[in-house]
């Protein structure tokens, strides 16, 4: 592995340049931490004292933009800083998330506090945040395309946090003279990219040592726990999704998804797709890939016991499907688990309930957090 010392006023970037790198990385000097980017490849950071350049990019590489950010210290010159970033004092004391995903790296930082803004509460069972908008110390500013300006302007965050690629009508919000930072954790293709998000969050607040600590701890169980399924033979193959008004939703073989279910030892039933995205099929297509995979993963809200009577009431072709036959479809409710504001800076927790579902043998003592079989 070739290392590079780069002296730039006066602080000292050590560069990993091996090829077979997961990542950048890229390692920048922090109040002496060392802080690194491993996995994510949909930022890239530079340190220059008192502020840090970020560039942001689509890690899925469908788009080609770059959204260029500068945390400059709050209080510090802005000597130096390149005209086409977008200046950001840090640490900022208040932000809007748009996501829950983004909103899951405030809750694993502890620092919900923070968040004076969010577009809905659905499927958000957090207590504090919940307890945050009883109180009025947040807000929800509406649904995408429908943002009350006025109650943003009030808030006044010092940033907005969106996620540029989907539909999020923000130009409602685009002229009220507050920083519009690109958040593209949700277009990482791997889980421990997508967790390492948290770090992008941590210098927004200051929190870097703490996020780094919290990191490493989310990387070492990964790797343990991808470690456990490296010599399996026999791999089973997983379909996902439902039909929704006529189509099916489904994620391409390049996806975070189907990462996590090769890491935890099986195999997706689109893993010969090129494609990192979601998209629509229709029913045949997905039966002619999925009718015999072993298990089917569904994910969604549904008020009350759901069970394989409620799946057939759904669409009776469900029952033709091997997984549906075999009652092995792996199911998690959205009413009663906190999915989408948690398993982003959970990888580890979700692949440990895969492995326990796909080999129980290897994780016998597992409880279930996320995923469990349908009963």
């Amino acid at each position: 592995m070739k290392y590079y010392i780069i002296l730039f006023l006066g602080i000292t970037l050590l560069i990993s340049c091996n090829p077979n790198k997961k990542g950048t990385g890229e390692k920048i000097e922090n109040n002496g931490n060392l802080f690194e980017v491993k996995y994510a490849k949909g930022f890239q950071v530079s340190d220059h004292g008192n502020f840090r350049l970020i560039d942001i990019t689509d890690p899925s590489k469908e788009s080609d933009i770059t959204y260029k950010y500068a945390l400059l210290k709050r209080g510090s010159s802005k000597e130096g800083i390149p005209s086409d970033y977008t200046i950001i004092e840090a640490p900022v004391k208040s932000v809007i998330c748009m996501t829950n995903l983004q909103l899951s790296n405030f809750i694993k930082l502890n620092a919900l506090d923070k968040v004076v803004g969010i577009t809905s509460t659905r499927f958000l069972s957090n207590k504090q945040i919940n307890q945050q908008i009883k109180d009025g110390k947040t807000r929800k500013i509406g649904i995408e395309g429908e943002f009350d300006s006025e109650i943003v302007m009030a808030l006044n965050p010092d940033l907005i946090l969106v996620s540029p690629f989907k539909k999020g009508g923000y130009d409602a919000i685009r002229n009220l003279d507050i920083p519009l930072v690109s958040f593209l954790g949700y277009k990482e293709t791997t889980p421990l990219g997508q967790a390492e998000w948290i770090k992008f969050t941590a210098m927004l607040l200051g929190m870097e040592k703490q996020a780094e600590k919290q990191f490493e701890e989310i990387e070492k169980r990964y790797i343990e726990l991808q470690a456990l399924t490296k010599d399996i033979a026999n791999k089973p193959t997983v379909l996902s999704g439902e039909l929704h008004s006529g189509n099916w939703y489904v994620v391409g073989g390049k996806s975070y998804l189907a990462q996590l279910f090769k890491d935890a030892g099986a195999n997706y039933f689109m893993q010969n797709d090129n494609e990192s995205g979601g998209f629509y099929v229709d029913y045949e297509t997905v039966y002619s890939q999925g009718a015999d995979a072993n298990y089917w993963r569904i994910v969604n809200s549904y008020n009350g016991e759901y069970n394989y009577d409620v799946l057939k009431q759904t669409d009776a072709r469900y029952t033709d499907f091997k997984a549906y036959k075999e009652k092995k479809v792996i199911y998690c409710n959205l009413r009663e688990k906190p999915f989408y504001e948690n398993t982003p800076v959970e990888p580890e927790v979700v692949l440990a309930d895969l492995i326990k579902i796909f080999h129980p043998n290897l994780l016998s003592d597992h409880t279930s957090v996320y995923y469990e079989l349908l009963k």
